[in-house]
């Protein structure tokens, strides 16, 4: 049975990485989640999401353990399976659109330091301005309260990190950099991907394999085009939001 469902399967399962077992309750705990089965429903049956998926009896059955474990189903025998709860959503964190925006939410929050074993060079796109000489690297996951919402790896250049690397150590490097009166910060952008969370992720941020990320890609220029900051912050899916105004509201 399990050989004539590996023939079958799908390429983009056959050829993804991450356990079919996770790709499956990632599926599911989605479906949960937006509401296609809500707290007292009945899920579909094995033999269905067998056929559905293309894979293993057993796969289905440990896809459903993940999901029994998280508390979001439970099996009755000879009846099904059912949701038993909604996953939380705490949308807490507006992605910024403006600089004020990405400060505020932020400042007190705390970075919890990473040890780092290779330091990567930051990203600098064309356009972004002039790299600065070198770059202190940080590693870190960041709090709310006792909760992690975020992976960040951050580059701050050298010049700027030595004005006061305990600051930098202890808080949230954007907010140390907000409050350097003397420091005139010409272009800040952030561009956003929305991905799924690989096993580093998934461990610091205490989320399943494969569960929705926003992935903020954070550059600050200061006013002689050097790049003083490169951040890339992989923010938990269920804490973030992004809301952008269209059109003028009605006054």
């Amino acid at each position: 049975m399990a050989a004539q469902a590996k023939a079958r399967t799908p390429p983009d399962y056959a050829e993804n990485r991450v356990p079919r077992y996770v790709q499956v309750a990632s599926v599911l705990r989605r479906r949960i989640q937006d509401g296609q089965w809500g707290v007292g429903d009945k899920i579909a049956t094995l033999e269905a999401l067998e056929s559905e998926f293309q894979v293993a009896r057993v796969t289905v059955r440990q896809a459903i353990d993940v999901l029994q474990s998280e508390g979001l189903l439970v099996s009755h025998q000879g009846k099904g399976t059912f949701v038993k709860r909604v996953p939380e959503t705490r949308r807490w964190l507006q992605l910024a659109t403006d600089w004020d925006s990405l400060i505020t939410p932020i400042a007190e929050n705390v970075p919890h330091p990473i040890p780092v074993d290779a330091v990567p060079e930051p990203r600098i796109d064309p356009g972004d301005g002039e790299p600065a000489d070198d770059y202190a690297y940080l590693r870190s996951v960041q709090t709310s309260g006792k909760e992690p919402y975020a992976l960040a790896s951050v580059h701050i250049a050298n010049h700027i990190f030595d004005r006061d690397p305990k600051a930098f150590r202890a808080r949230v490097a954007l907010a140390v950099l907000a409050e350097m009166d003397d420091l005139t910060i010409a272009r800040a952008h952030q561009t956003l991907l929305i991905g799924a969370a690989d096993i580093d992720t998934s461990q610091h941020l205490k989320i399943p394999l494969n569960a929705p990320t926003a992935v903020a890609h954070c550059v600050v220029i200061d006013d002689r085009r050097t790049v003083i900051y490169v951040g890339e912050i992989v923010y938990r899916g269920d804490c973030v939001k992004l809301n952008i105004e269209l059109l003028g509201k009605g006054g």
